[in-house]
């Protein structure tokens, strides 16, 4: 139990500390674009009722989670199959460097183009930046299998999906879960983007149309509850994270302590 309240305590206090530090430099603020946090805190249930929680939040977090699914999916499987065969790994290495340099923020235009301006643009222009850390993480990933091991599964005749299942994905999973990491805050960024673009609901359409009806302590309360849903989906990633590279986290503890 101690340790538990230790580690919350750690994950809080850096927190807690800059809210304090926003509290007192913005305390007494007249600066109509830099109003002071106790005024942005008591604009907050006013603003984001549970309408308008359904409307604006719960949109934008379904249309992230399924832009990071399909960018999930489609980074470990490729990422396996380009990592797993050298030829192909070669042919494809040049195309990826060159569509991974494009900024996914430019494609909006392009995607829109063929997607619309519906929920389907804003999923792919999200799955479309989040693929590129997946998918990169897993070819390295499935790269650095350890030779021994492969040649161990092979002499016992692991072959196949059990194989691919038990010792690639297995060892590729560590970074796997780092650019899974590194595509969520990507997915976050483009989701805000994506529904500045051509949208009628969201948590980006919501700041941007506060901003516009210089509603600027609204608009304040729209960024705050952008960086409270990023925290939190950090912690969950986390936990998730924690339970499923148990094991990983549990030998590079064991070799620390030798």
């Amino acid at each position: 139990m101690r340790g538990v309240l230790l580690r919350v305590g750690y994950v809080l206090a850096l927190p807690a500390v800059l809210v304090a530090l926003w509290w007192l430099a913005s305390d007494g603020s007249t600066n109509v674009y830099w109003p002071p946090l106790r005024t942005i805190l008591r604009t907050f249930p006013d603003v984001w009722t549970g309408q308008r929680l359904h409307d604006d939040l719960l949109r934008s977090v379904l249309r992230l989670l399924a832009g990071y699914a399909t960018a999930a999916v489609a980074g470990v499987a490729l990422g396996t199959v380009i990592g797993s065969y050298r030829r192909v790994r070669a042919v494809c290495e040049p195309v990826l460097e060159f569509l991974r340099a494009v900024p996914p923020p430019v494609l909006v235009p392009v995607i829109m183009l063929f997607a619309g301006i519906g929920d389907t643009m804003k999923i792919v222009v999200i799955a479309s930046g989040g693929v590129w850390p997946i998918l990169l993480n897993t070819v390295e990933g499935v790269r650095a299998v350890d030779p021994v091991m492969a040649e161990t599964a092979r002499s016992y005749g692991i072959t196949g999906a059990a194989r691919l299942r038990t010792l690639v994905l297995r060892s590729a999973s560590p970074q796997i879960f780092a650019g899974l990491r590194q595509a969520l805050s990507i997915g976050i960024i483009l989701m805000v983007i994506s529904e500045m673009f051509a949208a009628s609901n969201g948590l980006g359409f919501a700041i941007v149309q506060f901003q516009r009806g210089f509603a600027i302590p609204d608009m304040w309360t729209g960024i705050l509850l952008l960086g409270l849903l990023g925290f939190a989906l950090s912690v969950v990633f986390q936990v998730v994270e924690r339970r499923v590279l148990g094991w990983y986290h549990g030998l590079r503890a064991t070799t620390r302590r030798s």
